[in-house]
């Protein structure tokens, strides 16, 4: 009998087999990655629809919104990688391009989406603020959905834990293992495993649990841009936790400090911060619609 490729032993799950590939469209294969990718966003412009009817705004402007966030996206995600990882693309420039290696970072998504928005509302004429307010919940929780695609690709790990959480993957299916995590390999099922912290897991639950806050927050909310800057402070706190559990952690230049830590800190700060402003100005005025 084959081993089980995912084991959490600790809570008794075992899953015998774990695919990368989801389906093939002739001869190109469909990634399970991608999939959750794609789920993530289709329920995340669905949340975000329904919540433009609920406030009287038009659907048809965050659809359109949509199109222009995810190229935008899908750049800021490899640019930020590339540019943290520049090591490894300097002597062959052209693999920036190659996407199908892999390499993108959800900070780098993040930055582009927000300057794809002020960018959009500033053209339509529409406030910043409140569109973002209807966008925000949206986004953790196509971003909570998504990091399942990390889970099928057997990335985005911690260190060896024992914890309850516990993960196991088997040695021979993971691209990379730092040292941290080859000096405690486990054998059991006849097989070699790594056995981690799963930083997805942790993410993808947090990111769902702030979801639900700002779902529960946004009727009481009393200025444009509270769900904004929730989003921002809770999903910065999440992260800068996450990434001290991480061993895939991308350094800021030259130095020991994960770039996306820092970067973390400075969100929640300066999140913090806005909200305090924000709550002692006047109320925002309402989107502004344009056909």
């Amino acid at each position: 009998m084959n081993a089980p490729e995912v084991v959490f032993p600790n809570l008794g799950i075992e899953i015998p087999r774990l695919p990368h590939e989801a389906f093939r469209v002739g001869s190109m294969a469909i990634y399970w990655y991608g999939v959750c990718i794609v789920l993530g966003v289709g329920i995340a412009a669905l949340v975000a629809t329904r919540e433009a009817k609920r406030v009287g705004h038009k659907p048809d402007i965050y659809m359109d919104f949509l199109f222009y966030a995810l190229i935008a996206s899908l750049i800021g995600a490899r640019a930020y990688y590339v540019i943290f990882s520049w090591d490894g693309y300097k002597d062959d420039p052209l693999r920036v391009f190659a996407f199908r290696e892999g390499g993108l970072a959800i900070y780098g998504a993040v930055i582009a989406s927000f300057i794809t928005g002020v960018i959009y509302t500033r053209i339509k004429k529409l406030n910043f603020w409140s569109f973002g307010d209807v966008c925000a919940p949206s986004l953790i929780l196509g971003q909570s959905i998504g990091r399942w695609g990390n889970f099928f690709n057997r990335e985005v790990f911690g260190h060896y834990s024992e914890s309850l959480f516990a993960m196991r993957y088997l040695v021979d299916q993971v691209s990379v293992i730092p040292p941290s995590v080859a000096e405690h390999l486990v054998e059991a099922n006849g097989a070699r495993y790594i056995q981690v912290q799963p930083a997805f897991l942790y993410e993808s639950a947090w990111n769902l649990m702030i979801f639900v806050v700002m779902t529960l927050y946004k009727r009481h909310k009393k200025r444009d841009g509270e769900l904004v800057l929730l989003y921002l402070f809770g999903y910065g706190a999440g992260r800068f936790f996450i990434e001290g559990v991480r061993t895939d952690q991308l350094m800021l230049f030259g130095t020991g400090i994960p770039v996306s830590q820092l970067f973390s800190a400075l969100i929640v700060i300066g999140a913090a911060v806005m909200f305090i402003i924000r709550r002692r100005s006047e109320p925002a005025e309402a989107i502004e619609e344009t056909e």
